[in-house]
């Protein structure tokens, strides 16, 4: 027999070796001593490659790591579980089983955590029935155990997200969700909102909410619109949210329900039309249109909700009687699209024709196609997913010309010109119209309101505001025109009055907490905000929001800094305040409002603007 012992034998004459050191702390004698081997020879250290080491400052010990232990661990044991080796249970789904190690699901997937750890009756049986999760889904989620990654198509989507919500694997679940977000469709958000309801899957549910507001017409011509059930059905078309043109639309989707099944449904139809808010109607749909219909004249709760309406047209002095829920415009103010800034100043105060786009998702500016005439103090909407830009001042005269910018042809077109020449005029874009109000015309501050329909290319005018009114705000809420601040030459305001574009009249609402002139305006969340601007004194950072419930202004946080000639625009359920006059210069700089944190945050400024643009904000795709 060899005298030299076998590797086994060193292992174990090794591990004799163990003794105490002074400090109490264990360490190996011989090889590994303080230095002294008894006269047997120098001491070695075994070579290897650690990921990291870390050593105390009197070297008695040290940690190693080796970083990629735990990932070189797992693809050995899913081999060895593809060679059926060590394997301790089995789950079985319907007549198929899956051999796995109750240490690896225990360790990755927190329902067989509590399963095998909790001393329940599981986690002492070899085979385990499982229910609530399809077989293929089980597989591929016990693969994933193993190996991090799983496979998600348009198969299996439905079946993994069921799964990982049982099996508790919520990154699994969000990714799903996220997946499911990106094939969101017309034709199939509704079926997906009720998928992620069953699951209670929150923020999917979210995601689909809005894309069926801000795409509710399309919605409403897909086979999932006439499936709905009848409380599911008053559940959409109750929403303030949605994203229409007129309440037309909401009408006849809501017959085309009704008819889908006229038998059965028919008799829901009174309870139907005290949800759509018939008075919002015109008086010639109302006539052509609603009174028409064979179900609704022989349905005397209907045409009492008809008559209503009627009345709301005829006898104004009436309306306070009308229930406001059907009387409330729809509101739909989560826009997410690419910001654009037209128009405005260079450092220096020169006016420009340059453009640039901001897109959320880059969070940089680039340039976009300029238009084809110097523009500042322009006035900008957006309507139909095309952008107008109307007068303004090219530097040496005030004009009435208009600009229309196509986003799918990128190009400007010219529009017919306004009656009057306007800079620093107030727009606002309401259902069909864009209204231009007020401005300088080069001599006196205006009153007087145009409204452009985008459709024909024609401009009409409507009754003028109460107060000559240049570098005022102008927005759209709840179905009115808001004009806010401003000045007449003489005198800058704090008073604020809206049209109404049924009566064709303007009325005085509860005034501003502050002068403003060259202020920004614009509407998020069913409020009107107002924000920077100049007082006669000051240049201003503070901002200030109007609820029309509580028919009250308030002060929330103000700017980071002073801005008068400030571009407000809600994109993304957010505020964002773009360039400006500090009262030294004019700014390139860009923050953002959130109304969740009521805080402003910078964000990247503009490259080619100095200031004083207007902006407006087309709609892309729909992204979450």
């Amino acid at each position: 027999m060899s005298s030299s012992p076998s590797s086994l034998e060193d292992g174990v004459r090794l591990l004799g070796t163990v003794q105490r050191c002074d400090s109490g702390r264990k360490s190996l004698s011989g090889t590994f001593g303080n230095g002294s081997n008894g006269g047997a020879g120098p001491s070695k250290m075994i070579e290897m490659q650690p990921a990291e080491l870390s050593e105390t400052e009197d070297n008695s010990y040290m940690y190693f790591r080796q970083e990629g232990l735990f990932a070189n661990s797992f693809p050995k044991m899913k081999e060895i579980r593809r060679m059926g080796k060590l394997c301790d249970v089995t789950l079985k789904v319907d007549s198929l089983s899956f051999s796995a190690h109750r240490i690896v699901l225990a360790a990755t997937i927190p329902y067989f955590y509590a399963m095998f750890t909790h001393n329940m009756a599981e986690s002492r049986i070899k085979e385990i029935t499982m229910k609530e999760i399809e077989p293929m889904a089980l597989e591929s989620l016990i693969n994933f155990a193993y190996s991090g990654l799983v496979k998600i198509d348009t198969q299996n989507v439905q079946s993994l997200m069921v799964g990982a919500s049982f099996l508790q694997l919520n990154e699994v679940r969000d990714a799903c969700a996220k997946f499911l977000k990106r094939k969101f469709h017309p034709q199939n958000v509704l079926g997906i909102r009720q998928f992620a309801d069953t699951l209670g899957c929150s923020k999917l549910i979210v995601s689909a909410d809005r894309y069926i507001h801000q795409h509710f017409s399309k919605v409403a011509n897909g086979d999932e619109f006439v499936a709905l059930s009848y409380s599911e059905l008053i559940d959409v078309i109750s929403r303030d949210e949605l994203n229409v043109k007129s309440e037309e639309c909401i009408f006849e989707a809501c017959m085309r329900w009704v008819k889908h099944d006229q038998e059965t449904r028919s008799e829901y139809l009174p309870l139907i039309l005290a949800n759509i808010r018939l008075p919002l109607l015109s008086p010639q749909f109302l006539a052509d249109n609603v009174a028409t219909e064979e179900l609704i004249k022989t349905s005397h709760k209907c045409r009492d909700l008809l008559d209503e309406a009627r009345d709301f047209h005829l006898m104004p002095e009436r309306r306070a009687l009308v229930s406001t829920t059907r009387t409330r415009p729809r509101c739909f103010d989560f826009v997410v699209g690419l910001i654009f800034a037209v128009g405005g100043l260079t450092k220096n105060g020169e006016s420009v024709s340059t453009v640039e786009i901001y897109n959320p998702a880059t969070k940089e500016w680039n340039m976009g196609e300029a238009m084809t005439m110097l523009r500042s103090r322009v006035g900008v909407a957006v309507t139909n997913g095309k952008l107008y830009a109307f007068g303004g001042f090219n530097g040496t005269a005030r004009l009435s010309t208009v600009e229309i910018y196509d986003p799918r042809q990128h190009r400007w077109s010219q529009g017919t010109a306004m009656r009057c020449k306007r800079s620093a005029v107030g727009v606002a874009a309401l259902e069909d119209y864009v209204y231009v109000c007020g401005g300088y015309d080069g001599v006196t501050s205006l009153s007087t309101v145009e409204r452009y329909h985008p459709r024909t290319d024609t401009w009409s005018s409507v009754a003028p505001m109460m107060k000559y009114r240049s570098a005022g705000g102008v927005a759209a809420l709840g179905g009115y025109v808001y004009a806010l601040g401003g000045h007449d030459g003489l005198s800058i305001f704090d008073t604020v009055e809206r049209y109404d574009p049924f009566i064709d009249t303007w009325t005085k609402v509860v005034s501003m907490l502050n002068r403003r002139c060259r202020l920004g305006v614009a509407t998020l969340g069913n409020k009107l905000y107002a924000c920077g601007g100049y007082d006669g004194n000051s240049f201003l950072r503070s901002v200030e929001v109007y609820d029309p419930v509580k028919n009250s202004w308030s002060l929330i946080a103000p700017m980071n800094v002073k801005r008068s000639r400030v571009a407000l625009a809600a994109n993304m359920g957010k505020l964002w305040a773009i360039g400006g006059y500090d009262g030294e210069s004019n700014l390139s700089t860009v923050e953002v409002y959130d109304p969740k944190t009521n805080t402003w945050t910078f964000v990247a400024p503009m490259k080619h603007h100095g200031g004083g643009v207007g902006c407006g904000v087309i709609p892309t795709p729909f992204q979450d």
